[in-house]
């Protein structure tokens, strides 16, 4: 292994995106050879690198699941002021973690993996992934609500007008939405800015991955065929 910055070797170990790797490391987290890694430290190999003090090492086989969050369950590796987070209430072998979030109060399909180039092209914005939602609100709603959601609405605490986005009114009070985008607590923001509040909010596809019949708090790995689709569409090869 060549000099890799600290950032891409947090990746390539699934512990992190980059950009989330960088907070790592600022927080003072990462350590190499017992040394707290810096912004912008490289490894090298033969070099050790930990995490929480525990020693991480990049990925040999790559490994997706697709799981339902329930509610309640915070979408972070650590926070001493969460009663469940991902790092708790997922048991597996090997050591994965989310592509995309997910508030604490929203359910649904999440993408947890160790592949850091799946998780930063999941989250990149800019790559305009699709990802569905069906949601519940408080008051009934009409056609002018769909047209007003679709056409984009300005979020004044974010200083940001949401992408033009599919909506489907799907009974008096649900509706179906997809995005390209995700913006903080996006489609609550863009309800309240209408003066609805959302009851529910479950996410049910991400690009070509759906939730079908998992039930809160399960998980099953990615069969072949969806999951080298899922890298075609993030634009990566397996």
């Amino acid at each position: 292994m060549s000099e890799v910055r600290i950032n891409k070797f947090l990746a390539s170990c699934g512990a992190a995106s980059r950009r989330e790797a960088d907070k790592l490391v600022e927080e003072g987290r990462v350590t190499i050879n017992g040394e707290i890694a810096t912004t912008g430290s490289k490894v090298s190999e033969g070099d050790t690198v930990a995490l929480n003090g525990k020693v991480i090492k990049p990925a040999d086989d790559k490994v997706v699941l697709a799981y339902y969050k329930p509610v309640g369950v915070t979408v972070t590796e650590k926070d001493p002021h969460a009663t469940k987070t991902i790092a708790s209430e997922i048991k597996y072998p090997v050591r994965v973690t989310y592509a995309g979030r997910l508030d604490k109060d929203s359910e649904g399909l999440l993408l947890l993996t160790n592949d850091g180039d799946l998780i930063d092209a999941v989250m990149r914005g800019a790559n305009m992934h699709d990802k569905e939602y069906i949601v519940k609100t408080d008051k009934k709603l009409d056609e002018s609500f769909a047209v007003k959601m679709r056409s984009g609405i300005y979020l004044k605490e974010l200083k940001a007008t949401t992408r033009q986005c599919q909506v489907e009114l799907l009974g008096p009070y649900t509706f179906s939405i997809i995005l390209t985008q995700g913006l903080n607590r996006q489609i609550r923001r863009m309800c309240e800015a209408l003066g609805y509040k959302v009851k529910s909010l479950k996410r049910i596809r991400v690009m070509n991955i759906k939730l079908n019949n998992l039930k809160p708090g399960e998980y099953r790995e990615l069969v072949e065929e969806e999951k080298r689709e899922l890298y075609r569409l993030a634009g990566l090869h397996e």
